[in-house]
């Protein structure tokens, strides 16, 4: 196990091998494995990837970020401007469909909101904000809302029964409640039964899925 010492040398070597950090404005403190960092950057994204390279030190048990975002005053906007590049921003982003995030912008903080269907949208949608020019922070309260179909469920795990040679995929019942999904009824071997779960999983909006199904030996 690291002592604070060792882990302090090593989160500040991980700040300095990231280029997109300037490693000499950012203090680190470590307390029993917790990790502080303290001092100022220039951007939101500077601030970001600082937090991401202090995590990914081996020995790290925790986070505390005191870091201040500075914008020099070439990047400073005004949020009206801000807000309208994080629609443009958004717009030209493939991956977050149009119209489904809401934008607020105080002081340079960014809270979005609104509903996607998967967590790499809401990902992405976060990751282009991050970057603009005038950001200092951003708060990201999208929901993730599935839209499941019963019958586009029950169609993606008899395709692939169908596609492993298999041929019990209509001894499967399928139910669904919210983003839960059961599947019950018999199949043959493991196999179809792991295939069975793998194309529950796979569908888009799916949070959990709940395994009844019976092997007929």
């Amino acid at each position: 196990m690291k002592t604070d010492a060792q882990l302090q040398q090593d989160v500040t070597a991980e700040l300095k091998w990231e280029p997109d950090i300037s490693a000499t404005r950012i203090g680190v403190e470590v307390n029993k494995g917790v990790v502080t960092l303290a001092g100022h950057v220039d951007s939101y994204a500077e601030k970001w990837n600082a937090e991401r390279a202090a995590l990914r030190v081996a020995g790290v048990m925790a986070l505390t970020m005191e870091l201040e975002v500075r914008l020099p005053g070439a990047s400073q906007r005004g949020d009206a401007d801000i807000a309208r590049s994080i629609e443009n921003a958004l717009a030209w982003t493939t991956s977050v469909p149009p119209g489904q995030v809401k934008v607020v912008v105080e002081k340079g903080w960014v809270t979005l909101s609104g509903q996607l269907e998967w967590g790499y949208q809401r990902d992405s949608a976060a990751m282009v904000v991050r970057h603009l020019l005038g950001v200092v922070g951003v708060g990201n309260d999208i929901a993730i809302t599935p839209k499941l179909s019963l019958n586009a469920v029950k169609a993606d795990i008899e395709a692939a029964l169908t596609r492993h040679a298999h041929a019990d995929a209509t001894r499967i019942s399928v139910a669904i409640n919210g983003a839960e999904v059961t599947l019950s009824g018999k199949v043959d071997n493991w196999n179809e039964r792991e295939v069975a779960q793998r194309s529950a999983w796979s569908t888009p909006g799916v949070r959990n899925v709940i395994d009844n199904i019976t092997i007929a030996y």
